[in-house]
């Protein structure tokens, strides 16, 4: 039986007792959120050496990282690297977009390497295979698509992007409408390209039924994918995004009716005035699945930064409901990202989704915030460095003041207001 599955029958799985402990809530309140589809609880059948690990309402929101080779850079020593990275950081889950070399001894090797959970994106495994063929990436048929899903479960993949809702209307109405970027989704874009070659409907939509039968094997959650989602500002919130939302909510009542879980991914970019609106577009739309966003980056001028761009994104999205982000590091744009990129694009992410918590009233994200105000006050400065969510960081910035006898950092020294606050201190 799937997590669905169980959670219908009224049934709290072991999964389901883990995760309510991760994250201070019942168990019934997990299952529960499970069963009403606004909670996934994320683990392969197959891939028992992790921890499962529940998103959604009511819940903390988590961070995702995008690891993975390309075609110009194939060195797996270096995404092992950032996965050790991604676990001492604070990454929730970890996405292999591997587009270079073997993807499939190299997924095998990444989930082997994390205690995270690892998600990946099937069609990218179909595309480099056809590339390393020698062959044009249009040329793969149905059962390349679904034969790579099936390896992809059964190597224990917790979670799988699929681009279900690109679909011959939904890039009509890019077409037709027109925009600046077009499509900026490497997923969608290959849909696009295969569809239009080969004169078929995308077989991830028009087959749903076949992904399901995979993805109840394996209890594997669907991340129905975003593949026309906006580049750019100007394209924010147009017909084909909205249309392909729509196609993704008829997908999620049928995934559940199947008994497999669902999460909506979502923008992108978004201005920062509309992205509450997406997200409670989302929510209706798709009967209130968890929210999965890229960002939501707000202005498209800040490559090098888009890691904070992100993160203000982040933020307002996860206040209003967003339950997943996806990391963005200051490479987003420009390379493919270094060690240092991939742990700044984490802790950015892992600021917005802790502001995010605290608007949302998630049980215990508060308390640290107050932990951290009294340790200011008492000039504890060990605990500040143990509460910061950047440890490392905050101990190699710290600069005691040897002015106001290191009750103070060196910004004011003796001008220090708490220390002149106290009712022993000497006015000056």
């Amino acid at each position: 039986m799937t997590q669905l599955e169980m959670a219908r029958g009224g049934r709290i799985s072991e999964e389901m007792e883990i995760c309510a402990g991760q994250e201070e809530v019942t168990p019934e309140f997990i299952r529960k959120g499970v069963e009403d589809g606004n909670i996934v609880v994320v683990r392969n059948k197959r891939h028992t050496s992790v921890q499962p690990l529940a998103i959604g309402k009511g819940l903390r929101t988590k961070v995702n990282v995008n690891i993975g080779t390309s075609g110009d850079h194939m060195d797996l020593e270096l995404e092992l690297e950032k996965v050790r990275i991604s676990e001492t950081a604070g990454a929730d889950t970890i996405m292999d977009l591997s587009t270079g070399g073997e993807l499939g001894p190299i997924r095998r090797k990444i989930i082997k390497a994390t205690s995270l959970i690892v998600g990946t994106v099937p069609i990218y495994q179909v595309a480099t295979k056809m590339l390393n063929n020698r062959k044009a990436i249009v040329e793969m048929t149905e059962d390349d698509m679904f034969d790579a899903i099936e390896e992809n479960g059964e190597d224990g993949v917790d979670f799988v992007t699929v681009h279900c809702g690109v679909t011959q209307r939904s890039t009509s109405c890019i077409k037709e409408e027109g925009r600046v970027l077009g499509i900026v989704s490497r997923g969608g874009s290959i849909l696009e390209r295969w569809m239009y070659y080969n004169k078929k409907e995308n077989p991830l939509y028009e087959r749903f039924d076949r992904l399901l039968e995979i993805a109840v094997k394996y209890d594997m959650v669907l991340s129905l994918g975003d593949g026309l989602r906006p580049g750019c500002l100007a394209d924010a919130t147009d017909r084909g995004q909205v249309e392909e939302l729509i196609l993704l909510g008829e997908l999620t009542k049928k995934a559940r009716n199947y008994g497999v879980q669902v999460m909506i991914e979502g923008p992108g970019h978004v201005p920062i005035k509309d992205i509450e609106a997406n997200v409670r577009l989302q929510k209706s739309i798709c009967n209130d699945a968890p929210f999965y966003v890229l960002g939501p980056l707000p202005t498209d001028i800040a490559p090098g930064y888009d890691h904070i761009t992100a993160a203000i994104g982040g933020a307002i999205a996860g206040s209003a409901g967003a339950d997943f982000l996806c990391y963005v590091t200051p490479a987003e744009h420009l390379r493919l990202p270094t060690l240092e990129d991939v742990k700044e694009g984490i802790i950015a992410s892992r600021i917005a989704a802790h502001i995010a918590d605290i608007a949302k009233g998630v049980p215990g994200a508060r308390g640290k915030d107050l932990a951290m105000a009294q340790y200011r006050k008492n000039f504890d400065w060990d605990g500040q460095i143990a509460t910061a969510i950047d440890p490392g960081k905050a101990e190699a910035f710290l600069e005691r003041s040897e002015s106001a006898k290191e009750e103070g950092c060196t910004m004011c020294g003796e001008f220090c207001a708490i220390k002149l606050g106290r009712k022993d201190s000497i006015s000056v």
